[in-house]
């Protein structure tokens, strides 16, 4: 159940003096089919909580933190750090590090004016010397919703879960 534990081995000589050693070849990549996260069906919505890692939601969903590499590879999470949403304490610690001060993460980072068509409206990125009345994001304001955007995610239903890993396994093998 454990993620690498799926990787085929290989012998590999790391320092190429005739000396190989058995070791798990990490460069084998599968991709989940486009067509799956198509298949409503196979899915179900979830909002990621304050503090939850792919481990926390793994066990709660499907009943194991073993699976989160299935919660990962289902919603195309390459960098847990910076794909996954992150606890209020390591967004004030991201934004300290990337902005600096207070005064830095208030500065605008860009303008938005909303953009309505029918009954649906959405917030674009525009030049606000074209749009004089467009609305200024801060560099606080845009991060936050960065990080919030990254909290819905899809899961695998679990009746599904068996015949995904199956698959998986014979992908890399």
């Amino acid at each position: 159940m454990f993620y690498f534990n799926y990787f085929p081995t290989m012998l590999y000589d790391v320092n190429g003096e005739g000396n190989p050693k058995l070791v798990t070849n990490i460069m084998k990549r599968v991709q989940m089919r486009a067509n799956m996260k198509r298949e409503v069906v196979l899915l179900v919505k979830y909002d990621v909580q304050e503090g939850e890692t792919p481990e926390i939601v793994a066990d709660k969903h499907h009943d194991s933190p073993h699976y989160h590499w299935i919660i990962m590879l289902v919603n195309n999470i390459t960098d847990p750090y910076h794909d996954w949403p992150k606890t209020q304490r390591q967004m004030q610690l991201y934004l300290g590090n990337k902005y600096g001060d207070h005064d830095a993460q208030q500065a605008t980072h860009h303008y938005e004016i909303a953009q309505t068509s029918g009954d649906t409206t959405i917030n674009i990125q525009v030049d606000n010397t074209s749009y004089p009345s467009a609305t200024a994001i801060s560099n606080y304001t845009h991060e936050h919703n960065l990080n919030e955007s990254k909290r819905s995610i899809d899961l695998l239903r679990n009746d599904y879960l068996g015949v995904f890993v199956d698959e998986f396994e014979s992908l890399l093998y």
